[in-house]
Order: structure tokens, then sequence, then C-alpha cells
């Protein structure tokens, strides 16, 4: 399968799937507790950027990361100034500057993988926020001047991200607002 037939299907679909390379992915309901970190992550985000010329969306907008490749829905996105869209539909776009993913138990090892590899290549964006629902951890990477990447674990409730691309920190006492640990991290 090609890009433009997934396109043209999932249109039509009655249910969200995620291309890559070459194949259909249904996206599989989140757990409570991913869906409470992804809400948070948004709230808090909206409103650090009232405003601004930057917006925050939801996992129902899809992003092209890659023509070839991969088309999916993050769990946030972040995009300033005007939408810039994959074609005529006007329904995926091309241009977020900060992804976050919230890491699933069947999901984390490509998210943290070869998608967090992909995201890095799209050419506007600056962050991409990996956020964990089993521990206090998120993991900030940002594009450096040079075209690399630095990452910053941040692994404490009383930490915050700085979200330097859309000038906003967001602490992650309220990223993890209302959720409950089953187990503590060993120190």
């Amino acid at each position: 399968m090609i890009a433009q037939e997934y396109l043209v299907r999932e249109r039509q679909a009655t249910f969200k799937s995620e291309f890559y390379r070459g194949e259909l992915f249904a996206m599989a309901g989140g757990s409570p507790t991913h869906s409470l970190i992804a809400a948070n992550f948004v709230r808090e985000a909206g409103n650090g950027l009232k405003g601004s010329r930057c917006n925050v969306y939801n996992s129902d907008l899809r992003v092209r990361v890659n023509p070839a490749a991969l088309h999916t829905y993050p769990d946030a996105s972040i995009i300033c100034g005007d939408l810039q869209f994959d074609d005529n539909q006007q329904d995926t776009v091309i241009n977020p500057v900060v992804l976050i993913e919230v890491l699933s138990d069947s999901t984390e090892k490509y998210d943290r993988g070869a998608k967090s590899i992909l995201y890095r290549q799209i050419p506007s964006l600056k962050e991409l926020i990996l956020i964990a629902q089993n521990e206090a951890y998120v993991g900030h990477f940002v594009r450096q001047d040079s075209g690399g990447w630095l990452l910053r674990d941040v692994l404490d409730l009383s930490g915050s991200i700085e979200l330097a691309a859309v000038q906003i920190s967001i602490a992650l006492s309220e990223i993890y607002r209302s959720v409950t640990f089953s187990e503590q991290r060993s120190q």
C-alpha cells in the first residue's frame, strides 16, 4: 500500500489507523491513565499558549511525518502560525513544532525507537516529548542549532519541562495530576 491509498481509506474509515512503511495499524484505545495524562498535557499547554501564535491539538489531528513512511496521530501536537497541510483535503498537517507521545506498554519500544527517529526528521519539529504513564518520567528531546538532538530526562514530580520553542513551562505535577502510580521507581 502507498500513502495515497492509506489516506483514501483513512478518510472513509470509522476508526483511526497509523500508516507505517506501507502497512496499516489500527490505533488501539488508550487506558484511563493514558487518556488523563494526554488531557492534562493538552490543558496545561493550551493555558500556557493563550495569546500566542501557537495552538495545541489532541490526538484527532493526523500528522504526516514522512511522505512514504509514516502518517500518525500523536497524543498531542503544537503548531505555530498557519497549519500546513499535506494536500487539499486539509486533514493532515506537516508542520508540528512540538509532538507529544504518552508511552504505553504495548507501544513504548516503537515510540522511543523508530517513531522517535522518524519524528525527529520533521523539518519544523523543535521538541519531542515522551511521557511515561507508569512512573513520573518525561523524556524531552530538543533540536540543537547543529541539527542534532539533546535529550533531557525529567524524573521528579517537582520538575518541569521548558518548551523553549513555544515559550511555556509545564510542571510534571500538572502532567500527572490525579494519576496514581502502582509502583515506585527504584532509586
